[in-house]
C-alpha cells in the first residue's frame, strides 16, 4: 500500500520534477485537479518556509490528504531580493512567465544592469493528516541576464545562469534536479519522508 501524498501546485513542471525524486519511496503523488474545484490558499507568509507550510496544511484539510506543498522563487541581490516570495506573481496576480521574466528584465534595464548575482530559493513543507510538519530547504546560487538560452524548465530558467555558463533552461531534467534549489530541497525531503515512512510497503 502507497501513501497518498497530494502535491499542492498547478504547475506540471513542479510535479514531474517531485515524482522523479519520490521515486524510491511508497508514496503516490496525486495533483490538486484530482480532488477537483479547490479554493486557492492564501500565500500571506512572509518567507518561503511559511508560505510552504501554510499551503501544506491547507490542502491537507481541503482534501483530507496528506499534502506536500513548496514555495520558491528567484532573489537577485540587484534588486533587493526581490521578487522572493512575490516570484510567481512579480508582474501582477495572474501574471505568466514571460510577464514575471519581462517585468524582471525592465528592473535590471532601469539599473542600467546587464547582470546581477541571484538565488534560487526553494522550501518545501510536508503535512500529514495528523498535522505534524515536515520541512526542507534548498539554494542554487547564479546569475540573471538579459539574454534568454534553453527552452527547458519555467519560471525565470531562461534568464538564470550557473556557474558553467549554462542557464537552468537548458538543462535535462536529470541535470537541473542535480543542482536545482528545488532537487536540492526534494532530496533532502525524500530522506525525511523515508524515515517517516519507514514499514509502510510498496
Amino acid at each position: 500500500m502507497k501513501k497518498k501524498i497530494v502535491v499542492a501546485t498547478k504547475n506540471p513542471g513542479k510535479v514531474r520534477e517531485m515524482m522523479n525524486a519520490f521515486q524510491n519511496l511508497p508514496v503516490e503523488l496525486l495533483p490538486l485537479s484530482a480532488f477537483g474545484d479547490l479554493p486557492e490558499a492564501v500565500e500571506d507568509g512572509k518567507t518561503f518556509a511559511e508560505n510552504a507550510a501554510i499551503k501544506a496544511r491547507f490542502y491537507m484539510r481541503e482534501t483530507g490528504t496528506a499534502c506536500l506543498a513548496d514555495d520558491s522563487g528567484l532573489s537577485v541581490d540587484a534588486l533587493d531580493g526581490a521578487p522572493g516570495v512575490y516570484s510567481a506573481r512579480f508582474a501582477g496576480w495572474h501574471a505568466d512567465d514571460a510577464a514575471n521574466n519581462e517585468k524582471l528584465l525592465a528592473e535590471l534595464r532601469r539599473l542600467g544592469l546587464a547582470e546581477s548575482a541571484a538565488a534560487y530559493h526553494c522550501a518545501l513543507a510536508f503535512c500529514d493528516t495528523d498535522g505534524v510538519i515536515v520541512t526542507a530547504h534548498g539554494t542554487c546560487p547564479g546569475v540573471v541576464r538579459l539574454t534568454a538560452k534553453g527552452s527547458g524548465g519555467f519560471g525565470y530558467d531562461p534568464y538564470f545562469y550557473l556557474d558553467n555558463g549554462r542557464s537552468m533552461a537548458e538543462l535535462s531534467l536529470a541535470e537541473k534536479d542535480a543542482v536545482s534549489h528545488r532537487g536540492a530541497a526534494l532530496r533532502e525531503m525524500a530522506e525525511l519522508l523515508s524515515f517517516q515512512f519507514e514499514g509502510w510497503e510498496e
